[in-house]
Formats: C-alpha cells, structure tokens, sequence
C-alpha cells in the first residue's frame, strides 16, 4: 500500500486521513495542517517524508509562469527543497489542467456560460492558463496583480497588460534583494474597497477560497460565479451565508474526503512511480482524461440562478416622443424649438435609458438586461447617410459589451436603415439579431387571434381560409416572410410593393414553396383594399401615407408592423368599423412584476422584437440570428418554437388606443356588419386593372396604373 502526506499552511482543524484505491493502487492519504507556520510546516515535511511514497504541499503560492517570465515563490521552494527522498509537488500542474477543463466543461454543461462574463482575477498571474482559456468566450476581464501585490490602486484589463505587468515584476524581483512583501495584509483601506467594489461588478471571480473571502463580504459576492478549488464544508457555508450563486471548484470529487490537488498530483506521482521531472505534462493530461475527471458545481444557496444578459436598442419615434421623455412643458416646445431638440438629439451618445430585470422562463433560466437608446429619429436616420446610424448603434454594442451584454437587438427604425443590422452584426464584437423573425411571426400570430375573435371569415378544418389577404411591403423582412406565411393559410395572397421586378420575385419564391397557392402582385395597393379581410403593413415609410384607409372593406383586420406605424391614430380614427391592431406585441414570463421603464406598453408585454432578443438570451443561443432584408422562414418557425418552451405568449391585441377588450372588438364587428349592409366596392370597377394572366400581362399592364399578375387559370 502506497502512502500520501500532504502538509498544509491551512489550520489542522480539516486534518482527516483515510485508505482508497487509485490507479489500480491502495492509498492511504494523511493531511497535517500547520496553521500559516511555515516553519512547523518545514519541519513536518524534513521529519515525514522518509515515511511515504510521495508528499503534497498544500495552501501555498505556486510557482507559475506568465508569458516568456517564470515566478517562482521563495517560501514554496524553501519547502519542497526539503524534501528530497520522496516525489513532491504543490500540484501546480494538475491545477492549471483542472483549471482549464472546468472552463471549457462548465461553457458546454450550462450553455455558452461564460459568453461575455465580466470576470474578475484576484491573481491573473497564478492564474494565466485559465486566463486564456476565458479570453476565448469573453473580452471583460479584470486582473487585481498589482492592486493586491503592490497597492497600486489600478486593475489590469486585457491579458497583454497582465504579460506587461509580470515582464515588469520580474524586472523589480530580479533588481531587488529584499522578498517582496504580502500585499494582502498590508493593503491599504482605500485599495481594499477597490478590490470590493470590482468584486461587486464582476460576473465572475476566480481566485483561491482563502483570497476571496479575505476581501470578499456579502454586498460583493452575492448572486456571483466563482472559480477556486478544495471548496470544504467550513467555506461552503461561507459561501452560502455571502449568497455566492455557483461555485466552481476545479478539485473533482474523486474521493469521499475532499483533498486539495497537491494530494491528487502525489497520487499520480506515486502510482507512476515517476519523478516530477520525469512525467511530463502531456502525460499527466493524459491520465487526467483517462480519469475522466469533472469539476463540482456547487449551489451554497441550494438554488442556482441561470442568469443570461441582453441589450435592446431604442430610440425617439418623433419629436413628441422625445418632448414627453424630456418633460418640455408643451408651451416652451415650439416647432423651431422641437426641430433644432430633434436634430441634436441625433447627434447625442447613446445611453442606457432603463435596467429590465424579472424575467424568468419555465426552465428556470432567467434573463436581464438593458434598454439603450439612441438619439435620432425615423426623420433624422434617413437624412444621414447609413453610415451616420451605424456609428451610433456600434457605440451602443461597445457599451452593452462592457456591461456583460451577451447578444444585442435592434428595434424600431434601427433595424431598417441601410442593410438592415448586416453591417452592425459585422463590425459589433457581440451577436446583433432584428427580432424580424419573431416580429413576423408575432404579427401573423396577432392577426389570426384577432380574425378568430372578429368572426367574419369562417374557417373549414383542413382548407385555407376563404378570405383575400395583402402585404403592404411584401419585399421587406417581414413582409416576405408574413406573405410566405400567409399563402399556405389564405385563399389568395396580394403582394404590394414599389418594385415590381422585387415582387415578382418573391411571388415566384412563394409558389415553389406553396404550389397551390393564389399569388398576385400590384404596386397600386389601394387599387385592392375593398377586397381584402386582412391586411399586413410592414414598409419603412417612416411616417408616410401608406395606403388609403377609407377604401378599405368593413370588417378588415390590418395588422401595422411597421415603427413609427403606418397607420397612425388620425387615420384609424376615420374607419372604427376596421380592426387595426399594432403587430403581435408578447408577454414575457415574469415572476411578479417586470422591471423596467415604460415603452407604452402594457405591463410586462414588450414588442415581439425585443421579444427575440430576450429568447435567444434565455436560450444561451448568443449568436447572429436574424439580419438582413430576408427572414428565413425556418428561423421564424424556429424563434416561435423557442418562445413557446421558455413561456412567451401573445399579449393583448393593441392598438393606436391601447388594449382591446372583447368588448371593444365586438363593438368594430358591429359596424362591419352594419357598415357591409351599404358598403359599395370602389365604385369605378372599370377603373381597377383587369387582373391579366401571367401570359398577357405585358401587353395589358402597359394601359394600367397598377401592375398586378395572376398565375394562369
């Protein structure tokens, strides 16, 4: 039988000795603790180590190496130098091994975990290979080396900085003759609140369980992520009386008693019957793998909170919205006034306009994150060239990258200008969605609720509704795949735009996907509205008139996906025998009350944009999801999948007056059916375009205004 001794630094209350089988090897394991007296611990290790097969030292500093430099601890070669008959080790190496498998286990176990996690080193130096391993999932990394070991009130940011520092540090040591002094215990009062205040911004805290309850209190590590090893029950119950949310403890639980990795490196030494020289790193890794080793996830509050980040930009629809969030009484917002606010305010920095906390889907993964404006208006991004639009939502990336955003959306008119987030998505350093997929699909999901609740068309299981349906803006994002959508469900589908060339296009598209579809194109939408029963306006018109709505049939439900809308309430007002309700708006899953400002919505509903933005988060998909002028209709199927399994529903149908009651829609049903018992198609029938096939349209559409095809009878 094979025999470990480990002597400790730490106290000898945690001594414990037991026998187990290890590489095919009995063991018996003994740990003496010499609480922080290195002197008894020289001697424990000069006395014992003609006694076993192999020795640990434990809670000492490691030797390590950063970048071209090596440290190496006076005190920790001071005592592994005493010990010369047996293999001895701190387990530095089978430490940093463990330290980067945790990382890549726990990114692929909870899903994209560490994805742009602010993590905060309380020593990046010992820690360099984790270090590098987290640099592959996240920029914002902060490094405390010279604020704990020379009282330099400063973080290190990026890992460049933390090879300078050490190159500089090893300058000094090799210069000095003097032992470079705990900084730790002499570290002045304001350097400490230092190291508390990054600990309390930081997602993520990697250091040894000693070093972070020595600066760490319940304000700053509450609700964090820490990496560390040999997590005992004593600091287990620390950790939980701080409210710590996960902690990682790179030691595996191999063994019923819970050892440091210096005893788990002597056991591979002595079951190897090799020299620390002799079995190399790739050896060990080897054997690690083979072990099949997994570090503990440990819950000191007994429940883990899964929590995923976003960012969702917004801005002023008009000059109104801009008076009633500034507070300009409204007899000092003149027009000259209101015009000069409006193009300053394009010019302004971003900024975080709320917080929006409370969200949390029925797996249990919970989402937070931030509302981030941008100044300018529909009327001011399109007098500037694209470029003038992408500074500003970049700016707002950089931003929502450095609070820990993970994925970011685009709402309103930002999504439209220029190529329609490519160009962001491209430049920004974290993934950039639109939310069209699931702006189609909650506009389309909106619209049948609201066709089901007019009760005008009467569907027949099995068959597409007998009903005429158009989209205003078909060649748009949403509007292509709204018409995609629609086609397999209605009688016949018309496709409004400006192009007809673009038209004819997606109309040819549509038929290869749907066959039997009935696809017509016009780019004279008012020329149709008598016929249609419903109506799907999705333009970038920002504000102007887009169709006639007193030529549009009693009954008609027009869903307006577009911001600012293309229907506004002036216009609505002039049809109350029209439902027009404002795009598929959701519901989040909230436990009480969602957190966050008002965007003129009803409580916990946010537009289904946003909406996207908050699923794919939840979902820990921090990837670019959907940009572009074409929404792919497999992502719109799948957003509305991943919706549904983290607990979105379809809010209150909207409109330009706010919520509608069964009462209210009842009430529109009324005068459709009063209104259709008069109600006269465009009067001059003559004067609408003969609908020609698609073999004669040539010759006829040259006579028309509006240029409509009909597949061939």
């Amino acid at each position: 039988m094979k025999k470990i001794i480990s002597v400790s630094l730490g106290p000898s209350e945690q001594d414990y000795e037991f026998t187990t089988k290890f590489l095919g090897e009995d063991f018996t394991v003994k740990r003496i603790g010499t609480n922080q007296d290195e002197n008894e611990a020289w001697e424990q290790l000069q006395r014992l180590q003609s006694k076993c097969d192999a020795v640990g030292v434990g809670m000492v500093s490691d030797n390590y190496s950063v970048g071209e430099h090596r440290f190496v601890n006076p005190e920790t070669r001071r005592l592994t130098k005493v010990v010369t008959r047996v293999p001895v080790t701190t387990g530095a190496r089978v430490r940093r091994l463990l330290q980067i498998s945790a990382v890549r286990y726990v990114q692929k176990e909870l899903v994209n975990y560490f994805n742009n996690n602010k993590v905060l080193f309380l020593s990046g130096m010992a820690n360099y290979e984790m270090a590098n391993a987290l640099a592959e999932y996240t920029p914002n990394m902060k490094f405390a080396d010279p604020v704990l070991q020379a009282g330099i009130p400063k973080m290190l940011t990026s890992i460049g900085a933390l090879e300078l520092y050490a190159k500089g540090k090893a300058t000094v040591d090799s210069l000095s003759p003097f032992k470079t002094p705990d900084a730790g215990k002499v570290i002045p009062q304001v350097t400490s609140r230092l190291v508390k205040r990054a600990m309390k911004d930081a997602h993520v805290i990697v250091g040894t369980c000693s070093e972070i309850l020595r600066y760490g209190d319940k304000a700053s590590l509450e609700g964090k992520t820490l990496i560390t090893s040999t997590v005992t029950d004593s600091v287990m119950e620390q950790f939980k009386a701080c409210g710590v949310n996960l902690a990682i403890d790179v030691t595996p639980n191999t063994f019923k008693q819970v050892v440091g990795v210096n005893v788990l490196e002597a056991m591979i030494l002595a079951a190897s019957d090799v020299s620390p020289e002799e079995l190399s790193t790739e050896d060990l890794h080897d054997i690690l793998k083979e072990l099949d080793l997994k570090p503990r996830l440990l819950h000191p509050t007994g429940k883990f909170r899964n929590i995923r980040r976003f960012a969702f930009v917004i801005h002023p629809l008009s000059a109104e919205y801009i008076r009633n969030v500034s507070h300009i009484p409204k007899k000092l917002a003149g027009p000259a006034v209101m015009r000069t606010l409006e193009k300053t305010m394009a010019y302004s920095p971003p900024f975080v306009y709320s917080e929006v906390k409370g969200i949390k889907s029925p797996t249990g993964a919970e989402a937070e994150g931030w509302l981030i404006t941008v100044g300018g208006t529909p009327k001011e991004m399109l007098s500037h060239s694209p470029e003038f639009t992408y500074k500003r939502l970049l700016g707002a990336a950089s931003m929502a990258e450095k609070m820990g955003a993970q994925i970011m959306g685009l709402g309103a008119f930002t999504k439209v200008v220029g190529d329609a987030g490519v160009t962001v998505a491209k430049r920004s350093s974290i993934p950039i969605t639109t939310g069209n997929s699931y702006s189609a699909s909650g506009a389309l999901w909106a619209a049948a609720d609201a066709m089901r609740r007019m009760g005008l068309v009467k569907a027949q299981k099995g068959k597409k509704l007998p009903a005429k349906t158009m989209v205003v803006g078909a060649t748009g994002s949403i509007g292509s795949v709204s018409a995609r959508l629609l086609a397999m469900a209605f009688d016949e589908v018309y496709l409004s735009g400006r192009q007809e060339r673009k038209l004819e296009a997606l109309k040819k598209s549509i038929l290869k996907d749907t066959p039997d579809a009935k696809v017509f194109v016009t780019t004279d939408s008012d020329a149709y509205l008598d016929e249609m029963d419903m109506i799907v306006t999705s333009t970038s018109g920002a504000g102007k008139k887009i169709l006639d709505i007193t030529k549009v049939k009693p009954g008609c439900v027009i869903t307006d996906v577009a911001r600012p809308l293309d229907l506004p309430a002036s216009e609505v007002a002039k049809r109350p025998d029209v439902l027009v309700i404002e795009s598929g708006e959701i519901e989040l899953p909230v436990e009480g009350k969602l957190h966050m400002r008002d965007i003129k919505l009803p409580q916990n509903v946010v537009f289904a944009c946003m909406a996207e933005t908050i699923v794919l988060a939840l979902e820990g998909r921090f990837e670019v999801f959907t940009i572009g002028r074409n929404t792919e209709w497999e992502k719109v199927k799948e957003i509305y999948k991943l919706g549904l399994k983290h607990g979105m529903k379809l809010a209150a149908i909207s409109g330009v007056n706010g919520v509608f009651s069964d009462e209210d829609i009842a009430k529109v049903r009324d005068l459709a059916m009063e209104a259709r018992k008069t109600w006269k198609p465009a009067s001059a029938a003559a004067a609408k375009p003969k609908r020609a096939t698609t073999r004669t349209r040539r010759t006829t559409t040259a006579k028309t205004t509006a240029k409509t095809t009909k597949p061939g009878a």
